[in-house]
């Protein structure tokens, strides 16, 4: 339990230590007029509490993230908590602090708006389309993996029928079209409504149950389950088939948003239209990024814990299909007691459904700013987010949810390379320390970069000698692309 506690204390420590070296490389000040108050509109720019956009602001990165990524990244075993630390401190959580700053300092503007102005106009281009997708693929994972964990907790044998199999062979019975149906439909609701109505109201109280569900489980890692926690010794890959998913850069993808993830920088702009005073932007961003990091250490903890080691957890997924779902409900309801395992899985399915409903939400807003639409009209709403969701219910029939969830994965650490690269661009126009985006920037281009070459989904090549070369030479073309763009930006 020794690494488990130092990364617990590393982590709490982050957010005071680290956290306030980047207020000041930032140049944090209250004076600075903030979107909530220049651009309010009574939609989307709209002042809330700073403890309201602090609990609405990890919901929307977190979602099934640090719960389910945890669980299927243990599987490699302790090092899984090295890389949510350092990941979590240096990697994530600056990621989300300057990309909510350079939002807020940009009239709250989407992600892609943020990556033309400092990467061009080609590069918003392909950020703007790439995610918007990005945004429909997280709302369809984040849509059926809640349907199906509430399908089987309902027991209606007359609803059990099948009533559509998809091209890939996946069977949808009665129940969960008519439980897809419902949650699609708060979706709507939730994404045109202006964002203090559901939002603003009830995300609140689904942030304060995920935090209460991670200390419940923490209470089982401390009262029952601590000394089944492994200890790290060495970067060992435990995972099953180590072969067919080696450490880089799959655990890199497999465990994103407790460590890093480009969603984040798409949900930053949300609360950033929100926001007070820009002293805010430590607790709502880092802060915020720092909690799923100490959430996804948890999980990771009791993944690893609960089946008696690394091997054990592993033979679990194999036995469950890699459900994550199934695999939160057996441990929450053998550490937790069936009464509380009900609130848990509550937890997880609002996590998921909410998550959903603001990437869809995001999507509206890029596409919006991408066709210059005005969304003070209802209708115009309405029309910009009707074909969204309809895509995102295509991609539901087309994949199953191992498909999904892993194109999302790497997805999703590509739009965090773009992000990096923005920060770095950003950090050396500003005359500041670009090595603490920098690093990552390097980092991550090649974890993507290599995972083409390296995955099963993608080229998959046997020869891990050539796919990791193929890896380092995109990297290095990738690089010197966005090191002209770092050192080039704002000269004639």
């Amino acid at each position: 339990m020794i690494t488990f506690l130092v990364c617990l204390a590393l982590l709490v420590a982050a957010y005071f230590i680290y956290g306030r070296y980047l207020d000041r490389v930032a140049g944090i000040r209250n004076t600075t007029e903030v979107p909530s108050k220049t651009h309010f509109d009574g939609v989307d720019y709209i002042p809330m509490p700073r403890w309201k956009t602090f609990l609405i602001q990890l919901l929307n990165i977190a979602g099934l993230g640090p719960i389910f990524g945890a669980l299927l990244g243990a599987a490699y075993g302790p090092v899984a908590f090295v890389w949510i630390t350092l990941g979590g401190i240096f990697f994530g959580a600056m990621h989300d602090f300057f990309s909510g700053v350079i939002s807020l300092r940009n009239g709250g503007v989407s992600l892609p708006e943020i990556v033309g102005k400092y990467l061009g106009d080609g590069t918003k281009t392909v950020m703007r389309w790439f995610s918007v997708l990005l945004m429909i693929l997280v709302g369809a994972v984040f849509m059926s993996q809640p349907a199906e964990l509430i399908a089987e907790r309902i027991s209606a044998p007359e609803l059990s029928s099948v009533a559509f199999h998809s091209p890939a062979g996946h069977t949808f019975s009665t129940l969960l079209m008519i439980i897809l149906g419902l949650i699609l439909v708060y979706y709507l609701v939730a994404t045109v409504l202006p964002i203090d109505k559901i939002i603003g109201k009830i995300y609140p109280i689904f942030g304060g149950l995920l935090i209460f569900m991670a200390l419940g489980i923490l209470w089982s890692l401390f009262t029952e389950y601590g000394n089944l926690i492994p200890e790290f010794d060495g970067l060992k890959n435990m995972k099953a088939d180590a072969e067919r998913f080696p450490l880089v850069p799959m655990l890199f993808t497999t465990i994103a948003c407790g460590a890093i993830s480009g969603f984040h920088a798409t949900q930053s702009p949300l609360m950033a239209r929100c926001m007070r005073n820009e002293n805010e932007s430590r607790v709502i961003f880092y802060g915020a990024m720092i909690s799923e990091s100490v959430i996804a250490l948890i999980w990771a903890a009791i993944g690893m814990a609960f089946w008696g080691g690394v091997e054990g957890l592993n033979g679990a997924i194999a036995e469950y299909g890699g459900k994550a779902a199934v695999l939160v409900d057996k441990i929450a309801t053998s550490t937790l007691g069936q009464t509380l395992a009900y609130f848990v899985v509550f937890g997880v399915v609002a996590c998921a459904i909410t998550s959903g409903d603001t990437a869809f939400r995001s999507a509206r807003l890029i596409v919006a700013d991408m066709f210059g639409i005005e969304q003070k009209s209802t209708s115009k709403r309405m029309w910009v987010s009707l074909p969204i969701f309809a895509l995102g219910l295509v991609i539901i029939f087309l994949l199953p949810f191992g498909t999904m969830w892993s194109y999302f994965a790497w997805a999703n650490q590509a739009l965090a390379v773009f992000t990096l690269w923005t920060i770095t661009v950003w950090l050396h126009h500003k005359g500041k320390n670009i090595w603490i985006a920098l690093i990552p920037a390097l980092v991550m281009t090649y974890v993507c970069s290599s995972y083409i070459f390296v995955s099963p989904l993608m080229f998959g090549l046997s020869n891990r000698l050539v796919a990791y070369l193929l890896g380092a030479l995109l990297t290095a073309a990738i690089s010197a692309f966005m090191l002209k763009k770092v050192f080039s930006y704002g000269k004639k």
